[in-house]
């Protein structure tokens, strides 16, 4: 019972304090509509913490005080008159990811009365609902091309830290030459990328266009082949026969259109897509080569080069892991671990080959 109750306080907490945030980001933003649909969340995860009131003072426990971040509080909003605030809530919504999946957790394993029960599947309901929400919204802002960045940011960065790593064993005493050959590595794996993305854009909207065009046709001209061919996508599906029959007879007697299911249209640009790959891939080839182009002695070069890509990839571990609703340490730990074990292998192979050829440097 104390446990239950210790968790229920832990949820009270996490919804005062999102009800608070909702409430003063809102009163940041201009647009009416938007402002509404903030508050309107705001005052479900009121509601939410409501819920977890009753459940605590049902079972004997004690209100837990409020615990309110002030100093985050009074951070965000002043980021928030430079960066759009629903940036900032759509954040908060991933970090309720974890929330959700505890309160499934709660939901399966603990004692509770069929009230609570239903009342905690409506909550689930509602944080799933306002995390598609806010992702719609950054969608309309743009900020999966700021995402893509990152991540091919990334990319750059890990894979040319191990190369000059490799080659830091090789030329122990000549950083230009690694620096050098890293520009070459990393602007022949920039246009790879673009390249890559770019054709892999264009050969999926060809593709789609084809299957377009097809599907179009057999829509005009044979209505009945395309309520056959979607009955066979819910079953696919594994709906029920007799839902399945329902839903083609009702759509066979009032003769719906079914362009929208079987037409997709691509938005996405291959030359935009490409664009962005190889400049953020190439932006990220930055850190761990110009090191090599300060510092006299390889080894210096090679030390700053991993302090800035430490600095670097734990920038990016948090943005993946506020993205993904995961552990922040875990995956910058994740991140740091894999790209310097890359890193070593490298040098240990670069170190092996001028063993080998017998190089002097």
């Amino acid at each position: 019972m104390d446990s239950l109750i210790k968790i229920a306080q832990e949820f009270y907490i996490g919804e005062i304090n999102d009800k608070i945030l909702y409430t003063e980001l809102a009163n940041l933003i201009s647009d009416k509509e938007l402002k509404e649909n903030i508050l309107k969340i705001a005052k479900t995860e009121e509601k939410h913490a409501n819920f977890w009131q009753r459940f605590i003072i049902s079972r004997g426990g004690q209100l837990p005080k409020e615990k309110i971040d002030r100093k985050k509080l009074f951070l965000l909003k002043f980021l928030s008159k430079f960066i759009n605030p629903i940036i900032f809530i759509y954040l908060a919504e991933l970090g309720e990811d974890r929330a959700v999946k505890k309160y499934y957790d709660f939901y399966k394993n603990a004692d509770l009365t069929e009230y609570e029960r239903s009342s905690l599947k409506n909550i689930i309901s509602d944080e799933i609902e306002h995390e598609t929400y806010f992702l719609n919204q950054v969608e309309n802002l743009g900020l999966n091309n700021v995402r893509d960045l990152i991540l091919g940011m990334n990319d750059g960065l890990v894979e040319i830290l191990g190369a000059v790593a490799g080659l830091t064993a090789v030329y122990t005493t000549n950083p230009q030459i690694i620096g050098i050959s890293g520009i070459v590595v990393g602007l022949a794996g920039a246009l790879s990328m673009g390249i890559g993305a770019y054709l892999s854009v264009k050969s999926q909207k060809q593709i789609n266009m084809h299957i377009n065009e097809r599907n179009e046709i057999l829509l005009n001209t044979n209505i009945e082949k395309s309520y056959e061919l979607f009955e066979e996508k819910l079953k696919e599906d594994n709906i029920p026969q007799e839902a399945i029959k329902e839903i083609i007879n009702v759509l066979r007697e009032k003769k719906v259109n079914l362009s929208s299911i079987f037409i997709k249209e691509t938005h996405e640009n291959e030359i935009k897509s490409g664009v962005l790959t190889g400049f953020s891939y190439l932006l990220g080839t930055v850190f761990p080569i110009t090191p090599f182009f300060i510092f006299s002695n390889s080894y210096y070069a090679l030390t700053v080069s991993f302090f800035l890509a430490l600095l670097v990839l734990s920038m990016v571990g948090v943005f993946v892991a506020l993205f993904s609703g995961i552990s922040i340490k875990k995956k910058v730990l994740e991140m740091i671990i894999a790209s310097l074990s890359a890193a070593a292998i490298s040098f240990s192979f670069g170190k092996i080959l001028q063993h080998f050829f017998n190089i002097e440097t």
